[in-house]
């Protein structure tokens, strides 16, 4: 079976076309083939699918071998994978995804080179129940929230997946090892959460770091970036558009007024490309 192993500013993904619907022993084939020690390594296994909504439906395992709803960096990379190999008619890509439905994506050329993609991420969910949290607060904006003794203030943001936004005076050298695993797993979030630690550096530009849910740290996380962007507004922080500067790179992400949708700008890029054993797509297949 050939893969493709892709990043969209370092999240990366072993990206797979070709199957009919996704594996049953999906859960175990990611654990096994994103272990960066013995297996390909990545942070979620992404399967390219058919759908009957959409152009084609994305499904995503993080490594852990639980399921994403949705993730920014993976659909990124979909949308130029399928461009690439000829499988997209135009630069305009629609895809269905778990949790957040299907979605536009735009690859903005520099000749016949993919320069960058855009994303139309749809519309924030912002009431507490359903992000979802156990709190019943639209919208939950700087709600206190404590772990081992420390308090901290969090916003509640789905972007078809949970996540809080928490703001530090240090982003950038905050111990997310520490405190990622913990938020995680607090009682208010029901499903977990995706942690998104954050430092405003002026009205346009934001640091952010992510502890993702079902992964631990990684790079980039486009959804976490899309939600940081929200909680910025919502809490008066940043004006509707705004860099959002992660380990890995920059994203621009926009929440636009008129239609309240969360628009996402950044890189997809290939690593290589590369082909599984028989054997060890066949263990646990049949």
């Amino acid at each position: 079976m050939l893969f493709t192993k892709m990043h969209g500013l370092g999240n990366d993904f072993i990206i797979v076309y070709g199957e009919k619907d996704l594996p049953i022993n999906a859960a175990e084939l990611a654990v096994k083939w994103c272990n960066r020690f013995f297996g390909i390594g990545a942070d979620g296994l992404v399967y390219i699918l058919p759908s009957d909504k959409a152009d084609f439906k994305m499904r995503i395992m993080n490594s852990d071998g639980s399921e994403a709803e949705q993730c920014g960096n993976a659909i990124r990379c979909v949308a130029r994978y399928v461009y690439d190999h000829g499988y997209a008619d135009g630069n305009e890509v629609v895809i269905e995804t778990l949790g957040a439905g299907v979605q536009k994506v735009n690859l903005k050329m520099d000749g016949n080179q993919v320069r960058s993609v855009r994303v139309d991420m749809g519309e924030p969910i912002l009431e507490g129940l359903k992000v979802p949290t156990t709190l019943d607060h639209n919208p939950v904006v700087n709600h206190p929230i404590e772990v081992d003794g420390r308090q901290f203030s969090f916003t509640a943001v789905s972007m078809g997946n949970p996540h809080c936004v928490i703001y530090v005076d240090d982003a950038v050298h905050f111990d997310l090892s520490v405190w990622g695993p913990k938020l995680e797993v607090h009682p208010f979030f029901p499903k977990k959460i995706n942690v998104e630690i954050a430092t405003v550096k002026a009205r346009d530009y934001v640091d952010m770091r992510v502890w993702e849910r079902g992964v631990g740290p990684t790079l980039a996380c486009g959804t976490g970036a899309c939600a940081t962007l929200v909680a910025s507004v919502l809490s008066g922080k940043t004006d509707r558009a705004a860099v959002i500067s992660l380990k890995g790179g920059d994203l621009f992400i926009e929440w636009d007024k008129a239609d309240n949708h969360v628009y996402m700008t950044g890189p997809a890029e290939m690593v290589y490309e590369g082909e599984i054993p028989i054997e060890l797509r066949a263990a646990g297949i049949q």
